[in-house]
């Protein structure tokens, strides 16, 4: 069906359209009524949707779901807790109302209706011609309506999302009134809002845990959830004293029944072994009573996400911790998102660590590729889509890498705010082999440690290229590269074994050809800027005028200059 709606083009008259439309909804209601008579009664199976997140932050609206690989599609289940007369869900570029794809039901008061929709640019919502969102069927039990369809990865419908790898952003609306037809419903005054997911997960097979395996809770010891929309909670845990070496073969998350939609992300960090102690601290991560140490605890052990499942290690290797020149202090960070300001809700959520003292063949590490944290790379203002690459280059993999190479099997991107898209690509003798990871609709506000769908061999001599894609266009200045949240980051954490010397393998431009570059805008501009020695380089950045020429030339250096590149032991010595 895919190839004839390609090749022939459709020359039916709109009426037409609007008759087949209005019998497909008249079939559709007729169909939704008799389901939802003759389904009275039990939920479907948790088994048959593994996945699941809340989709408001009332919890209200629950969706679960499968991946048909084979079958190039997914199979939705929602769950709509309090049905008043309808519902919109879909999915968007970054979660706007606006150039969206809908699966949308609607009463008017007799009738319900459902049908695949999209919305244009204006907010206004119109049948879609080729009907992709597939109702297959709807149940009424006790906890609400069970609502089921599906829906292919791609459609070959130009108003349909296509569904990637990488972040969705999916969208919600309640209707709290009937309305007469699809066309009445105004968005714009709508109870909605978005939820990210990886809709895409991989089909990995669960490997055997082994029988020795004990379980640690690194979680939040019964606090207050601060009634404001963003707070990140940190607190202080400790190993026992003495505790030998471990291998960590899987996490999951522990999340406080009827905290789901509050809960965003959850990481435990392990701190830096040079330091004896760590001060013990259980509040907000940007309160002045914070200790400065706690900026130590920075090596990841687990991170989490809503809507992430449980994380496995492959079968022959584990995150070791434990043991000596290993911290026995961890830090627990957890981003609590609250926008509709609830207040007194108590939570003791956190991380699950499954660990094992029979140690697998192999650790596993964690490597920063990209660019490296300096303000020698820039955005200008008013971006709608700005390229930036980092490279880890063949003379440093020929040097730090073993000869049998190294298998990546998990991958965490990782930008600041004006990040929309990061992808790392493997490159061997020049030409691009394989993905490492990419996300298309990336988003700084859901960062997760994904598996890869198959693991990536990388030998000694190979390239890692990551390349990152900004947004500036609500900002007045340039954006230099840096640790501050309007500052900015372009980094893949990527999950490998067996574990090397190489922490970092990351680029940024060389300065002197950074500092030609402030020469030659300084020579073709009228006010100075002034490139004296003491002026630093993000004050330099920001007295450049934006011009088109300015810009192109910026964007032309980053292309041909030299690099500078930082291949880095974990000590922060850099490899000879």
């Amino acid at each position: 069906r895919m190839q004839s709606s390609r090749s022939k083009p459709c020359s039916c008259p709109s009426l037409k359209l609007r008759e087949v439309a209005s019998m497909y909804f008249t079939m559709v209601a007729a169909f939704l009524v008799i389901l939802v008579v003759a389904l009275q009664g039990s939920a479907p199976r948790q088994s048959d949707f593994p996945y699941k997140v809340p989709l408001d932050p009332q919890g209200l609206l629950e969706l679960s779901w499968n991946v048909s690989y084979p079958e190039q599609a997914v199979h939705f289940q929602l769950l709509i807790r309090e049905l008043q007369f309808g519902l919109l869900f879909g999915m968007s570029d970054r979660g706007e109302f606006e150039n969206a794809d809908l699966a949308v039901l609607w009463s008017d008061g007799h009738n319900s209706y459902f049908g695949d929709a999209w919305s244009d640019a204006k907010g206004q919502l119109h049948m879609d011609s080729q009907q992709d969102y597939q109702l297959l069927g709807a149940r009424r039990t006790p906890e609400g309506l069970y609502l089921l369809f599906r829906r292919a990865f791609s459609t070959c419908d130009p108003k349909d999302y296509l569904i990637e790898d990488g972040t969705v952003h999916l969208i919600y609306g309640i209707l709290e009134k009937p309305v007469r037809s699809l066309q009445a419903i105004n968005i714009s005054a709508l109870h909605g809002g978005l939820q990210r997911v990886q809709l895409l997960k991989p089909n990995i097979s669960i490997p055997e845990l082994p029988r020795d395996m004990k379980t640690m809770e690194i979680t939040a010891p019964d606090v207050v959830i601060p009634s404001q929309e963003t707070t990140y909670w940190c607190y202080m845990a400790e190993l026992p004293e003495g505790f030998p070496k471990h291998h960590i073969i899987m996490y999951e998350p522990v999340v406080t029944a009827g905290n789901e939609a509050l809960v965003h992300h959850m990481e435990v960090f392990q701190c830096a072994a040079q330091f004896d102690s760590f001060p013990r601290y259980n509040g907000p991560c940007d309160s002045k009573m914070k200790p400065d140490r706690l900026n130590y605890c920075r090596h990841v052990l687990a991170a989490w996400a809503m809507g992430a499942q449980a994380f496995y290690y492959p079968e022959e290797a584990g995150l070791a911790f434990g043991g000596p020149g290993s911290s026995r202090y961890l830090r627990l960070e957890i981003h609590y998102h609250n926008p509709l300001v609830f207040k007194g809700r108590r939570d003791s959520s956190g991380i699950r660590l499954y660990y094992t003292a029979t140690l697998r063949p192999y650790d596993a590490g964690i490597m920063e590729l990209g660019l490296v944290y300096t303000p020698v790379m820039a955005i200008p203002p008013g971006e709608d889509s700005f390229v930036l690459t980092g490279y880890c280059t063949d003379k440093c993999t020929q040097l730090a890498l073993p000869a049998a190479g190294i298998r990546i099997f998990a991958s965490q991107l990782h930008t600041h705010l004006a990040g929309r898209k990061v992808v790392t690509v493997l490159s061997r003798d020049g030409r691009e082999r394989q993905v490492v990871n990419a996300d298309g609709h990336y988003s700084p506000h859901f960062q997760e440690i994904r598996m890869l769908k198959e693991v990536v061999a990388v030998f000694p001599g190979d390239e890692l290229i990551t390349t990152c894609t900004y947004n500036t266009e609500d900002r007045s200045r340039a954006t230099v590269g840096g640790f501050g949240i309007l500052e900015e980051m372009c980094v893949n954490y990527v999950h490998y074994y067996p574990q090397t010397q190489l922490e970092l393998c990351k680029s940024a431009v060389d300065p002197g050809y950074l500092h030609r570059y402030f020469n030659l805008v300084n020579r073709f501009n009228d006010e100075e800027i002034c490139m004296c020695p003491q002026v630093s380089v993000p004050q330099q950045f920001y007295s450049i005028p934006w011009n088109t020429f300015n810009r192109d030339v910026l964007k032309s250096l980053y292309g041909f200059a030299p690099i500078s590149v930082h291949c880095n032991k974990s000590s922060a010595v850099r490899f000879p």
